[in-house]
């Protein structure tokens, strides 16, 4: 009631209307001017009545929301500060977002971004920049009737070096393509219909096919990169500096007739590549060839080339270009003859090279091989003299293949090894020694610990690590060497089983611009093998994961959080001096055409340091619980393995018990897949942050709910 003096403050106070809410089925109560001294948000909207809005039965109204949240939005209405203890910034970030309070979500996009620059972090090294797309169109490939005809045509060029110029068999098919998917019954329908979803949002809503500057493919050799677009390729040359390389867009081809599919480079020490070999959609293959005169870049091209069937993979062994296709064909481009040669095969499933010799892994369980040093002499009636190396004892098909050549000493030659992984699982290791040349690789070992289909293997000096079809399942053994040889005693250790996990698009009929990006491993046979996995399509996150134990080296998040569309690892050379050492790269290209590049090498040495640190703490940890101290001053030392005083007073418990990370974390995963969703629905003008009626969002949840 009302009294003749009452204050005016008192009298607003009065005449405010408390507003009774129901949050999740928890009752809270609170003052009109509280819910509405922030414009045009959902509360002004629900109680002004322009959204719709449900009552329960003691006439609060229902939000169906968090409640627990809820609480720390009210606190923020009622005081304008927030409590962040025990609460997680990004949830509560979506949750001020629904409810459209835009001071606090400019805060706590603040303090999420307190530690995150545009900039990049120490590990971003630089960009390059996209080029011009080119005017000029290459003319399509002449179809012939043998497959092995060429363009005889030869046209030559001159660019300034300073200056930028702007169906395989139906049983084959059964048998390989589930091998890039998953197997597993359980997990099997639910990965696919996460990656039905993810891809069907990149394909309505990122246009990949009409955008000429998508990044689709990298590939680099020595100091050369080349970045492949839709319908053109742009070819850097890389500069050897003190520490570091730098690149310079030195060609860019004309634009292809056809979408390009593959792309190799192949370059000498020297800054400037010497070939490149571009595949396209149509089965064609055109190759250019480089020269540096007088500060001056020669461009020829070498000639256009058909394969009649669909292009699997491309690349230079030596001087010698080699196109394969599953169906059983072999295309290869000799550079002394300029003769291509056209091959029919035993459908090929895997393949890998040693020196000058190409293995091909097959549908019939036989490791042929092809020697390119002594092609075309080793040649019978016109055809290559494809020999059969190795054939499986369970005659499985061979669907990964990795090769180890010894370096030839004093004490023996090359010693061939070769790991290599089965349709059904089976990994096996086979070794020729060179005294046994003309007896063939003998088996050495087996491995049966996968029950689905092998998708990658790789042997390198130290470790074996294979990889099947569950969800990118990885183990890895360590390998124990004797004059550079493959031991017998021990066998092989096993170090670790984890899982790459992407959700990437696999399926083979689907376009090159959403295949999934190739997690590896990435490295040579003598270096630490690297995966690199990226979750959802389009990710700008990307996991830097050893391959021989899984441990992740970093997480590389791309400058502005552009789409990583593309990415490739690579070493390369750096000057010879003291002290130096190849140095390791990882190249993102996104969809306006650059391309980031991250230093892995600083990534790797800063994990080794934390991990020697890690181990320093615990033997600290170790040394002070087992030694009594007896005086104060002690009571915080201990004695690390390398001999040094750790004070373990200091090191946080945290610190000292903290698990090595691996893989993305769940809320990781969570939180990338909820943004690849966000991306897309905003692409899809679908209204995500604008205030949403309860009503709506009950039944948006009962349609879910009847659809599940």
């Amino acid at each position: 009631m009302r009294t003749p003096d009452a204050a005016p403050g008192k009298t607003a106070i009065q005449h405010d209307q408390i507003i009774h809410l129901n949050v999740g089925g928890q009752r809270f109560s609170t003052s009109k001017s509280t819910l509405t001294w922030v414009r045009d948000t959902f509360f002004t909207s629900l109680l002004s009545g322009r959204i719709a809005t449900i009552e329960d039965e003691s006439g609060a109204k229902f939000i169906d929301r968090d409640p627990i949240l809820f609480r720390y939005i009210l606190n923020y209405l009622r005081t304008q500060q927030i409590d962040l203890n025990g609460v997680s910034i990004p949830m509560l970030r979506h949750e001020a977002q629904f409810y459209g309070i835009g001071p606090l979500v400019k805060r706590l996009t603040l303090c999420e971004e307190m530690n995150e620059s545009v900039c990049g972090d120490v590990l971003y090294h630089g960009r390059l920049d996209p080029p011009m797309i080119p005017h000029h169109e290459e003319p399509p490939a002449r179809r012939r009737n043998k497959a092995n005809s060429a363009s005889a045509t030869v046209s030559t060029s001159s660019i300034s070096s300073n200056r930028s110029n702007g169906s395989p068999s139906p049983r084959f098919q059964h048998e390989l393509s589930p091998s890039n998917g998953h197997h597993k019954k359980l997990t099997y329908e639910l990965t696919k219909q996460v990656k039905s979803e993810l891809s069907q949002m990149m394909r309505e809503n990122m246009a990949i096919t009409t955008n000429p500057l998508r990044v689709r493919i990298i590939r680099a050799h020595h100091n050369s990169v080349a970045v492949a677009y839709g319908n053109f390729v742009a070819c850097y040359k890389g500069f050897r500096m003190k520490e570091h390389v730098d690149w310079q867009l030195f060609y860019t081809t004309p634009r292809m007739p056809a979408e390009i599919s593959h792309i190799s480079l192949m370059a000498k020490f020297a800054s400037t590549p010497e070939k490149l070999a571009v595949a396209l959609t149509d089965n064609s293959v055109y190759l250019w060839g480089f020269e540096e005169q007088n500060e001056e870049v020669i461009v020829a091209k070498l000639g256009t080339f058909t394969l009649e069937v669909r292009i699997d993979q491309l690349s230079f062994i030596g001087n010698q270009l080699v196109a394969l296709s599953k169906a059983g064909k072999v295309g290869i481009w000799h550079s002394m003859t300029q003769n291509w040669q056209v091959q029919d095969v035993i459908p090929i499933s895997c393949s890998d090279t040693a020196g000058s010799m190409l293995l091909l892994g097959c549908t019939n369980g036989s490791i042929y091989y092809i020697d390119m040093q002594k092609f075309p002499l080793r040649m019978k009636d016109n055809d290559l003299l494809i020999t059969e190396l190795y054939k499986d004892p369970n005659s499985d098909v061979i669907t990964a293949i990795s090769v180890y050549l010894t370096p030839k000493t004093n004490i023996c030659g090359n010693w061939i090894e070769i790991a290599y992984g089965t349709s059904n699982g089976t990994v096996r290791v086979i070794v020729q020694h060179p005294e046994t040349v003309g007896h063939g690789p003998q088996l050495f070992q087996t491995f049966t610990v996968h029950t689905s289909p092998i998708t990658r293997v790789a042997l390198t000096t130290n470790h074996l690590i294979s990889v099947c079809s569950e969800y990118n399942h990885v183990r890895s053994w360590s390998v124990t060497r004797f004059r550079g040889m493959i031991s017998t005693q021990p066998g092989g250790t096993s170090l670790a089983s984890f899982k790459v996990m992407t959700l990437d698009s696999v399926d083979d009929d689907s376009s090159s611009a959403l295949r999934a990006c190739d997690p590896g491993p990435y490295g040579d046979q003598d270096t630490e093998q690297l995966f690199i996995q990226r979750l959802v399509p389009d990710a700008h996150t990307l996991f830097v994961r050893l391959a021989s134990t899984g441990d992740r080296v970093c997480t590389i998040k791309s400058v502005d959080q552009a789409a990583v569309t593309e990415f490739y690892a690579h070493e390369c050379e750096v000057p010879n001096r003291m002290g130096a050492r190849p140095r390791r790269y990882l190249f993102t290209g996104s969809d306006d055409g650059s391309v980031q590049i991250w230093d892995l090498t600083t990534a790797l040495d800063q994990h080794n340091s934390k991990i020697q640190n890690l181990a320093n703490q615990m033997a600290g940890v170790s040394a002070a619980e087992k030694t009594p101290t007896s005086a104060a001053s002690t009571a915080g030392a201990g004695t690390s393995s390398s001999g040094a005083i750790v004070n373990t007073a200091r090191v946080p418990a945290s610190a000292r018990f903290a698990p090595i990370l691996q893989g993305p974390t769940p809320e990781e995963l969570l939180q990338i897949i909820d943004g690849c969703e966000l991306c897309c629905a905003s692409l899809n003008n679908t209204p995500t942050l604008t205030p949403q009626s309860s009503l709506a969002c009950l039944a948006t949840l009962e349609k879910q709910s009847r659809c599940d």
